[in-house]
């Protein structure tokens, strides 16, 4: 499999934990998003919004977009280690935490949205980066109140495995400590981050261990 990362995309950094997870071995192809490679015709015949990832299966016919899609497909396709419980209501409750992240806090930071702000609506630097605090402070204080009061949280946010949750979680936390988010209360969370950092599958998955890091 090829994987288009970037190694700052935290949409990425979900895959590359999801698949050293599993087990699965993949080729990292570096698309450079500040230098605008993702708007190259080469890459946008694989992925039409020009974001990553992409991730392109070993028949090379065929190409998933979409993080949670991606990584979805490899549950389904390589069910075993399960980054999701048997249970229909737990699984529901992950991908609530999932969604919370990927719909309501990361688009609201992406990069396009910030390129948009400055140069079309003309903000300054520092407003934002006020804009990217808000939201994203914000959005991990409602995740880091669900977590700790659900007595389903353990080391991890379900239990003490890594589950899709994880997966988001801690590349959307290290996106705030690079942005200098005050996310100091928010202690369930980080003790998350922490256990998870511990794991061979999410170090390997950083964005300093990528081909492509500055």
């Amino acid at each position: 499999m090829k994987l288009y990362s970037y190694f700052r995309s935290s949409a990425s950094y979900r895959v590359r934990i999801a698949l050293n997870l599993k087990g699965l071995p993949y080729e990292t192809v570096p698309v450079h998003l500040v230098d605008g490679a993702q708007f190259l015709d080469e890459y946008r015949k694989l992925n039409v919004d020009a974001l990553v990832p992409s991730l392109t299966l070993d028949d090379s016919q065929t190409t998933l977009t979409q993080s949670l899609a991606i990584i979805e497909y490899l549950e389904e396709v390589h069910p075993t280690p399960a980054l999701l419980p048997s249970n229909a209501l737990d699984r529901a409750w992950i991908r609530s935490l999932v969604l919370s992240i990927a719909c309501d806090i990361h688009p609201l930071n992406n990069l396009r949205v910030l390129r948009y702000l400055v140069g079309d609506m003309k903000l300054s630097e520092d407003d934002k980066n006020r804009w990217y605090r808000h939201w994203v402070e914000q959005g991990l204080a409602s995740i880091e109140q669900t977590l700790a009061t659900d007595a389903r949280c353990g080391k991890f946010c379900f239990g003490d495995t890594p589950t899709l949750a994880d997966c988001f979680l801690v590349p959307q936390i290290a996106n705030a400590q690079r942005m200098n988010c005050d996310i100091s209360g928010l202690t369930t969370l980080i003790k998350i981050n922490k256990h998870c950092l511990e794991l061979d599958a999410f170090t390997a998955a950083s964005p300093s261990q990528q081909p492509d890091a500055e």
